[in-house]
């Protein structure tokens, strides 16, 4: 895992090289990758967090998108990335991107430790920068979670029910 997301740090570091990128943590499962990505970034990093939900307690997405918790920064141009821990049917991020574009930045660009292109609904969200693809299985660990469980976990696991 330290290894791709040292590849996916430094392909973000060239992209933007000479160039400060607004890096846009989606809490709150995507705080423990947005750390980690960060720390490896070699350009002027800043940092806000934003909170949009559209799970509740299972573990299918019920397609409706709420902000829970608002960026305290304004977006007037910056170039924007939004890191997420796991992109699956595209449904919160497609709601997310459009809301963001809005607010005038540069450029916005999407990062993700996780992906599950089988499952995305939304085909419009483009994933720029993505650690590992994964098949359609609901995992836990490394900011993931199941109903605030297994966040803390030192690593990635399949939930078998």
């Amino acid at each position: 895992m330290n290894r791709k997301i040292s590849e996916v740090a430094a392909r973000i570091s060239r992209d933007y090289e000479g160039r400060p990128v607004h890096l846009i943590c989606v809490l709150k499962g995507g705080v423990f990758f947005t750390c980690e990505l960060a720390k490896r970034l070699t350009l002027p990093v800043s940092l806000d967090f934003m909170s949009v939900s559209s799970y509740g307690g299972g573990t299918e997405s019920s397609g409706v998108v709420r902000i829970v918790k608002d960026l305290d920064e304004p977006l007037e141009g910056k170039d924007v990335l939004i890191v997420e821990d796991i992109i699956d049917s595209g449904r919160t991020l497609a709601y997310l991107i459009e809301i963001l574009k809005q607010r005038g930045p540069a450029s916005i660009r999407l990062c993700t430790l996780l992906d599950k292109p089988e499952r995305r609904v939304k085909k419009q969200v483009k994933v720029d920068y993505t650690c590992f693809s994964i098949p359609d299985e609901f995992v836990v660990g490394y900011g993931l979670d199941y109903d605030q469980r297994y966040r803390n976990l030192p690593y990635i696991g399949v939930v078998e029910f």
